[in-house]
């Protein structure tokens, strides 16, 4: 398991690094009147730093249940310190929480 999750790991930090990577020089980002490659772009640049952001919790996500692997917790609940269901772990490996301690927040 925990070498599944650090392979995944490497895999989103590589994506997130091309993903963060500063625009090539002479690119145009701006807003216009006109739509143009200018607005194209940033609008690009907004939904990257989406993905970016969604990237960077999921490496956290994964950094956080290679933790409990290596402290003997994995599969009990942050939240509630109860287990995680089988059917939870095996579907979303690097969730440390339980469906319930999700949904409240």
């Amino acid at each position: 398991m925990a070498e599944d999750l650090r392979v995944r790991r490497a895999e989103l930090a590589a994506e997130l690094e091309r993903l963060t990577r500063p625009p090539s020089a002479g690119s145009n980002i701006s807003f216009g009147k006109r739509i143009g490659d200018g607005t194209t772009e940033a609008v690009e640049r907004l939904s990257t730093t989406a993905a970016a952001r969604s990237i960077a919790g999921s490496i956290a996500d994964i950094d956080r249940a290679i933790e409990k692997l290596e402290d003997g917790s994995y599969g009990t609940c942050d939240g509630c310190e109860q287990p995680i269901g089988e059917a939870r772990m095996e579907a979303l490996p690097a969730t440390s929480r339980c469906v319930d301690c999700s949904r409240a927040g």
